[in-house]
């Protein structure tokens, strides 16, 4: 071979190799914006403007909740249930100490749900959590969120919410006593709010005749000289903490002990 001819095939392989040689690949290009991704979120829509009707009429909240009540109504020997909002709700867990000492004996049931108004407590009478049962009480708690939640609330259609678990309570259980509190105070003194409570308070006072039905308010018991709420006993100004537990079970006990015998 002369080296005119090896030049050439030497040339040759070292072309077949580059053509025959893996180039690096191209970076995935990244994927297009979806319109919906660039579409701003839609505004929550605005709660419906209350009535007089919308405290009064049941509603269908919470159905999960109505699931678990109905469950914890079969248990046996229930003596004292609990009606109410998140104070309610709280209670046998934040107030743990004092629900076991003071309730518990009774198999004491709390069906309370945070943030639930007159209507979501009349929705699960109607569900049927108090179908089969015969406790010697009924304590009812439960208004501050129709106000709370609702600035056109009216302190009147609250307590005529209020009136109407009354009745559907003593309908259904025609042996139980009811123990009504009152609305426990919130926020500020003087605020908006703490006016609206005091005004539902005076309407369901009037509720209490004195044989079936019971009122207690223990108002007092959460404010200070000032009015105000102490921080350590509702951090929030709204919910008790254990101590504020404690002083709701000492202050209802007297009256709690003679419905309960």
């Amino acid at each position: 071979m002369t080296i005119r001819t090896t030049i050439l095939a030497t040339t040759i392989a070292m072309c077949a190799f580059t053509q025959g040689a893996e180039t690096p690949a191209a970076a995935p290009a990244a994927p297009a914006a979806t319109a919906d991704a660039q579409a701003p979120k839609p505004p929550k829509p605005k709660p419906a403007p209350r009535t007089a009707e919308s405290a009064v009429t049941p509603a269908t909240r919470n159905e999960g909740r109505r699931k678990g009540f109905l469950e914890a109504g079969k248990k046996p020997g229930i003596q004292l249930v609990f009606l109410g909002d998140s104070i309610t709700d709280a209670f046998p867990n934040r107030g743990k100490a004092v629900w076991s000492e003071h309730y518990a004996p009774f198999n004491a049931v709390s069906f309370g749900v945070s943030g639930e108004r007159t209507e979501d407590t009349l929705g699960h009478i109607a569900g049927g959590v108090l179908d089969g049962l015969s406790p010697k009480a009924v304590v009812i708690m439960i208004g501050t969120n129709n106000i709370g939640h609702f600035s056109d609330e009216k302190p009147e259609w609250t307590a005529a919410g209020v009136k109407k678990i009354i009745e559907e309570v003593r309908a259904k259980l025609p042996k139980s006593k009811v123990l009504l509190l009152g609305v426990f105070p919130r926020d500020k003194k003087g605020s908006a709010k703490r006016v609206a409570v005091e005004g539902i308070n005076a309407i369901i006072s009037k509720y209490d005749d004195g044989k079936t039905v019971r009122y207690l308010d223990i108002t007092g018991k959460f404010l200070d000289a000032a009015g105000e709420i102490p921080k350590e006993i509702m951090p929030d100004g709204l919910h008790p903490n254990a101590d504020g537990y404690k002083l709701w079970a000492d202050a209802m006990k007297p009256l709690l002990d003679e419905l309960m015998k």
